[in-house]
């Protein structure tokens, strides 16, 4: 019984096994390689992409370009990671159920919250994205809304404050456009009513469709990425001939501070892969086809974001592209309105794509954990004709689509961050796991072999000396801070380096492959570029978790009984 009341309780490989082919009214599996491909294409080349790319090309410059090859490879290395896992626990419920196995079951509902969080306001920013391409396109053929009805209170207050104080010639025209909204919105007294329509409807629509079926989401999802790439290509290689490479000097305007204030947009530009593995029990051969996806789409979108970074920063001056909608934006300044407009109708459908895999992707994570007793039954109920987890499907249509009609973007980009960063560090530490106990002979994918015994120690000595010799500049600006902003700004970048000399003594004397250590080391460094404010957030939604976990969870899960 010791076990069983622990917090740290663990689910083997059979046990998961056994209860996922237990449950009756499975999914359907119908999903290939070649599907798999398509959908974790359709997630990665999503909003990021086609909007949060401006925000970072105008800190970052065209330098922004390393930025994209230094985040894939981070990616590469968790990939790999949740490759093996995929292979090893073919089922759904991505990170959640692989900390089961690694870590306990405390450890696998934070990952599992997190999770949560992390598709939830991803497609958020997905959703808001798409109504401003999707207003963007009713306006080419003439059709204006009303503006109240197409953004976010704050994001309208802001600019109508900045009217008033820094007057009409200040504002970009999205900004203009913000600050007539407010001024014409109707009110409730001195309460401006004001929300974005487009984006809670397009929730509700795609909601419905990934209620319907597996099957019907595919084939939608293969057709709009298509399309999406088409739309990529089209950008790179018609921009191409609009190149002025005087745009690319200075190539870092922002140094590495600018280049890496564009991690949380950067990164949220290739969060999308691991949600392949939610699909796993829909998946004809996950052991052999998972692994392939997740490397086949980072290096697609790997090579398809570096390109279009450098044509869209050498097509315009890097500082003008602080747009919602860079791709069109681009060909506007251009003089080429018939190519925008193109672009605009087109990137509305292929963004849908995107929010379609992610609004796929959380209900079989609460299914999964309610098929634990972690949460209540009625999320891992079966629809018996459509062979989906319709509750947890319209919870999710709730949870994604009332929080897209009211709040901005920019608050989601770097929250989806902080949850993902953190999921992905745990699942390359469940590798080393694996490895340490022997459970990665039941792998049937496994993460290349490299012995880190000596490597790891070696290159932390190497950034010690190196930060010692050049790292002033990174010193003096701690000399300006107080107590206070140090625990706040730095605290990530201390646990950072103690992580570091914690894992080259363990590497040591476990003989740790060096490329989970490599995984979890590049995630836990560009979770140090983040704000406070969003770990903030980010806590206080892990204290609720926890206060669901304890009250319902902890009694009801099913290993509590065993």
């Amino acid at each position: 019984m010791k076990q069983n009341s622990s917090l740290f309780r663990k689910k083997t490989v059979d046990q998961i096994l056994k209860d996922a082919h237990a449950n009756e009214g499975g999914l359907a599996k119908i999903l290939g390689v070649r599907d798999l491909v398509s959908l974790g294409i359709a997630a990665i080349v999503g909003a990021g992409i086609f909007s949060t790319i401006g925000l970072a090309s105008f800190n970052g410059g065209p330098a922004v370009s390393l930025l994209f090859v230094f985040t894939a490879i981070a990616c590469v290395f968790t990939a790999l990671s949740y490759a093996q896992f995929a292979s090893t626990v073919p089922v759904s419920g991505s990170a959640y159920t692989y900390a089961y196995v690694a870590f306990g079951e405390l450890f696998a509902w934070i990952i599992g919250w997190a999770l949560i969080l992390e598709y939830a306001v991803s497609n958020m920013v997905v959703a808001i994205s798409w109504s401003e391409y999707f207003v963007s396109m009713l306006k080419g053929f003439g059709i204006t809304l009303p503006g109240w009805l197409t953004i976010n209170q704050e994001s309208a207050f802001e600019a109508y404050s900045k009217l008033q104080t820094a007057g009409a010639a200040e504002l970009s025209s999205y900004e203009q456009f913000a600050a007539t909204a407010y001024e014409t919105a109707p009110r409730i007294g001195d309460f401006a009513i004001m929300l974005n329509l487009p984006a809670g409807l397009v929730t509700l629509l795609i909601t419905a469709l990934v209620y319907i079926g597996i099957r019907e989401s595919r084939t939608a999802s293969n057709i709009m990425v298509v399309l999406k790439i088409g739309v990529v290509l089209l950008v790179i290689l018609a921009g191409a001939f609009y190149v002025k490479p005087e745009n690319w000097t200075p190539f870092a305007p922002n140094g590495a501070k600018g280049v890496l204030s564009g991690v949380a947009a950067v990164f949220f530009a290739f969060i999308g892969f691991d949600s392949i593995s939610t699909t796993a029990e829909e998946c004809k051969n996950p052991q052999r086809d998972m692994p392939r996806a997740m490397i086949y789409c980072l290096v697609i979108c790997t090579v398809l974001y570096v390109l279009i970074t450098l044509v869209l920063t050498g097509m315009v001056n890097y500082k003008e592209l602080k747009v919602s909608d860079p791709l069109a934006f681009v060909f506007q300044q251009n003089g080429l309105d018939f190519m925008a407009g193109v672009i605009s109708v087109s990137s509305v459908i292929a963004i849908t794509s995107a929010l379609l895999v992610y609004q796929l992707g959380q209900p079989r994570i609460w299914m999964t954990m309610s098929r634990d007793g972690l949460l209540w039954k009625r999320f891992s109920k079966i629809h018996p004709k459509y062979q989906t987890p319709s509750f947890a499907t319209i919870v999710t249509g709730f949870v994604v689509g009332i929080p897209a009609l009211f709040f901005k973007m920019d608050f989601f980009v770097d929250l989806t961050s902080v949850g993902t960063f953190f999921a992905f560090i745990l699942v390359c530490g469940g590798v080393l796991y694996l490895d340490h106990k022997g459970i990665s002979a039941q792998s049937k994918f496994r993460v290349p072999y490299l012995n880190g015994k000596y490597l790891v120690g070696l290159l932390f000595v190497v950034a010690v000396i190196g930060l010692a010799l050049y790292g002033q500049e990174v010193i003096a600006e701690w000399d300006t801070l107080s107590g206070a902003e140090i625990i706040e700004h730095k605290l990530l970048t201390i646990i950072f380096w103690i992580t570091w000399a914690v894992l080259s003594v363990m590497s040591f004397k476990h003989n740790f492959s060096i490329l989970p250590v490599a995984g979890i080391l590049t995630n836990l460094y560009l979770m140090t570029e983040l704000g406070s404010s969003n770990w903030l957030i980010f806590v206080i939604w892990l204290a609720i978790g926890l206060v669901i976990y304890f009250s319902y969870g902890y009694r009801r899960s099913k290993l509590a009984a065993q």
